[in-house]
């Protein structure tokens, strides 16, 4: 394989990269368009419907009948859905293009778990009640989870199957402790009950300003990632010919996905599939290029959360579903299709890096 392309070609494929640019270009500014409109939809949805009209009043109005619903409820909520479903979608990202796994997912692989079993000991054993408690317990154990399952499945030999092995044995595990602590310290039971499940529902204005520096940085990172992942994803050889450093850049990945994991987890609580999901979605519209699939991902993962919320809302009213439920209970049938092609995309991916 060579890196480079005679003069002629390159000259031929020049053209066609610029429409393709505009296209990626356009198409990123239709996925906003369509992130707005889904939180609008978050804005008016809920207990009390509000129509668009209401909602943007009582977001902009301070004299609006539905200010305090909004400013109060829904806003909180909405953000943290945004800051949260970023995170979950990017660190899918990552994982897949680190562990070259297109099942990789925080939920899936234990990372979520990892966190969740360390933040629920801190509540049971040590009484911790507040994000800012959460957070660092969080880090810890999403951190400790990663570096483990990177070496259980085999470090730099890793195969996607020895990594969903190990990251399925590693989560069941990790619930299975999450559950025993909840049926042997009922006094915690209902701190924690919505917590485990992953809900927006708890929102607090204090909750999205804590979270959002680690979630904002973790997206730097991410995004600093995509020419070093995309090097790797060409072979470790290539990768240092190309200027890059694998052991250094796979260090990078585990403490931005840790950073993102630990982030969302403490603030919501364990959600599945937004990482598998989003950039499946994604991928499919932008190729494997991680410098287009990662802001691709920070635009539509937070869509698909909000989206689970706001059909949460909807299905069971006037009683509502924890947005963790519905991403599993969607989540379930796209990870089965996702196993039965567990190549998807994978055959273009060097030749896209390399272009």
């Amino acid at each position: 394989m060579t890196l480079t392309q005679s003069p002629p070609a390159a000259a031929a494929d020049a053209p066609a990269r610029g429409p393709r640019r505009s296209a990626r270009v356009a198409g990123l500014a239709g996925a906003t368009a369509l992130l707005l409109v889904i939180a609008l939809l978050s804005l008016a949805i809920g207990a009390k419907p509000l129509s668009f009209g209401e909602a943007w009043n009582g977001l902009t109005d301070p004299t609006s009948d539905a200010y305090t619903v909004v400013h109060e409820m829904r806003l909180p909520r909405t953000l943290l859905g945004l800051l949260a479903g970023t995170a979950l979608g990017l660190a899918g990202a990552v994982m897949q293009a680190l562990t070259r796994n297109p099942l990789a997912d925080p939920g899936i692989l234990g990372i979520n778990a990892g966190a969740a079993a360390v933040v629920v000991s801190a509540i049971s054993f040590l009484g911790v009640t507040s994000f800012t408690g959460f957070v660092w317990f969080a880090f810890a154990g999403a951190g400790l989870v990663a570096v483990l399952l990177y070496a259980v499945g085999g470090g730099r030999g890793a195969t996607p199957a020895r990594l969903a092995l190990a990251g399925s044995a590693l989560n069941a595990a990790l619930f299975s402790y999450v559950n025993a602590v909840q049926l042997l310290d009922t006094a915690s039971l209902d701190r924690m009950r919505f917590w485990t499940v992953g809900s927006l529902a708890a929102a607090q204005d204090y909750t999205v300003v804590r979270v959002a520096p680690f979630v904002v940085a973790g997206l730097v990172m991410a995004l600093l990632l995509a020419r070093p992942l995309n090097a790797l994803a060409m072979g470790e050889d290539a990768a240092r010919a190309l200027g890059a450093r694998p052991a250094r850049a796979r260090g990078a990945a585990i403490v931005t996905v840790t950073v993102l994991c630990g982030a969302a987890t403490a603030a919501c609580g364990p959600i599945v599939f937004v990482g598998l999901m989003a950039p499946h979605f994604v991928r499919a519209l932008t190729g494997p290029d991680l410098r287009w699939l990662l802001p691709y991902c920070a635009v539509l993962s937070p869509a698909l959360m909000l989206a689970a919320d706001v059909l949460g809302r909807v299905v069971v009213r006037p009683s509502e579903l924890q947005v963790g439920v519905v991403m599993a209970v969607a989540g379930g049938p796209v990870f089965l299709y996702f196993v039965r092609r567990p190549r998807v995309g994978r055959s273009r991916s060097r030749k896209a890096v390399a272009s």
